[in-house]
């Protein structure tokens, strides 16, 4: 970077060479023809002239003079080779504030949002790269976040749309119940059911309003502690048991033992939890999900993989971003406001890992990364045992109090 600006320190150097050879011309000029010429005698007398208006006598204004002036030569010399540098300094400075006056007029470019480019003059082209540069950046995340608001207002204004339907449905079906206290009892439980089913989903679509609300209000902050890993992806596949089931799925979780890692419990589990409701909702039915976790280097490498249509390639890297949904709708059958796995990177990122996706024809995974527990790290001895799994989602599950033991253990 310091060659860059090797034409401006070479313009600076020159201009400051030709100051100093002006006043050693211009000095040297007037000391030779002025100062010790033909006007030296002129001075001379002109200052004893002045000094016996001064009812000095002829003797003792010439001993002043030389005491003042004659003795003290070099002084007066030194003193004006200085004032005539200073001046022609100062008048080079115009030339050099015009690069101050050229760099000002591409940062008013910049706030003024003008579509042209900044052109500096040669000595200025690393600076002028660099606005450059800037103003696209600005440009930019100007652009993503009108985008980013764009689809946000989308949302809101879906969401709002599509909260009518399960209310209208709640009404009619409660009014039906009400009016109709002689129903059978088959009927009643068949309104009282989907009743329950729209009750459920307007509740999902008010809780979507709150993420869009507070998605850029909060600021996460981590409460880090030592985690099973291990334990924590079982626990999570199994809280989902439910809609396991509703959609034919099932969920194989294979993890190695003593996976160990230094985190925030609820936020890494909402990012778990997030991930596997995204593959829930865009999965096959009657297929299979799948967890592995597995020690990679120093980190640990959980994948998440589900059937279900291909991302294109292009997509793969915008599903992160806040209010991106993969399949542009607003189905109700599928995802919310679109927020779950830009919340899950936001907080990978902050444990210090990563998180990407790809997929193909066949399937799709989320692949997290996080570091291991520092003495892990470190080379800490463990005996190696073979990976565990469990299925979650089948006919058998485990029973309350060995969910609730497994919970207890984690938290401890």
């Amino acid at each position: 970077m310091k060659n860059n600006y090797r034409k401006l320190k070479f313009s600076i150097l020159l201009q400051t060479v030709l100051v100093t050879a002006l006043t050693v011309l211009v000095g040297g000029f007037i000391l030779r023809y002025i100062i010790d010429g033909p006007y030296n005698d002129k001075f001379s007398k002109f200052f004893i002239k002045l000094l016996k208006a001064w009812n000095m006598d002829e003797s003792t204004a010439i001993h002043w003079y030389w005491r003042l002036i004659g003795d003290n030569k070099t002084f007066f010399m030194v003193v004006g080779f200085l004032l005539l540098f200073a001046l022609f300094f100062y008048i080079a400075l115009s030339k050099m504030t015009k690069y101050l006056d050229q760099v000002g007029e591409g940062i008013e470019n910049i706030v003024s949002d003008s579509n042209e480019p900044i052109h500096l003059i040669t000595e200025l082209k690393p600076i002028e790269i660099r606005l450059n540069e800037i103003k696209a950046t600005l440009k930019r995340q100007e652009l993503e976040s009108e985008e980013g608001e764009k689809r946000k207002n989308d949302l809101v204004l879906f969401l709002a749309h599509d909260l009518k339907t399960p209310l209208t449905s709640i009404v009619a079906y409660l009014t039906m119940l009400d009016a109709h206290p002689d129903m059978s009892e088959e009927e009643k439980e068949k309104y009282t059911h989907i009743a329950l089913e729209k009750s459920l989903r307007l509740g999902e679509l008010i809780n979507e309003f709150f993420d869009i609300t507070r998605y850029n209000l909060q600021n996460i902050e981590l409460e880090p502690v030592e985690i099973d890993l291990s334990l924590m992806l079982e626990q999570i596949a199994d809280e989902l048991y439910g809609v396991l089931q509703d959609k034919h799925l099932c969920c194989e979780v294979e993890v190695e033992e003593n996976l160990n890692v230094t985190g925030d419990p609820d936020k890494l589990a909402r990012v778990f939890d997030n991930i596997l409701r995204n593959a829930i909702a865009y999965c096959y039915e009657d297929t299979k999900i799948q967890i592995h976790a597995q020690k990679k280097d120093d980190d640990v490498e959980i994948t998440f993989s589900n059937e279900g249509d291909r991302i294109p390639g292009a997509m793969l890297q915008t599903i992160f971003e806040k209010f991106y949904r993969v399949d542009g709708s607003r189905s109700s059958g599928t995802g919310g406001a679109g927020l779950g796995l830009a919340i899950a990177k936001e907080i990978v990122e902050l444990h210090k890992g990563t998180v990407r996706a790809k997929s193909n024809d066949q399937k799709t995974e989320f692949i997290v990364t996080l570091p291991l527990k520092k003495e892990q790290e470190e080379g800490e001895q463990h005996e190696v045992s073979a990976p565990r799994r469990h299925t979650f989602g089948g006919k058998s599950r485990p029973s309350k109090r060995t969910r609730r033991d497994k919970k207890k253990g984690n938290m401890e």
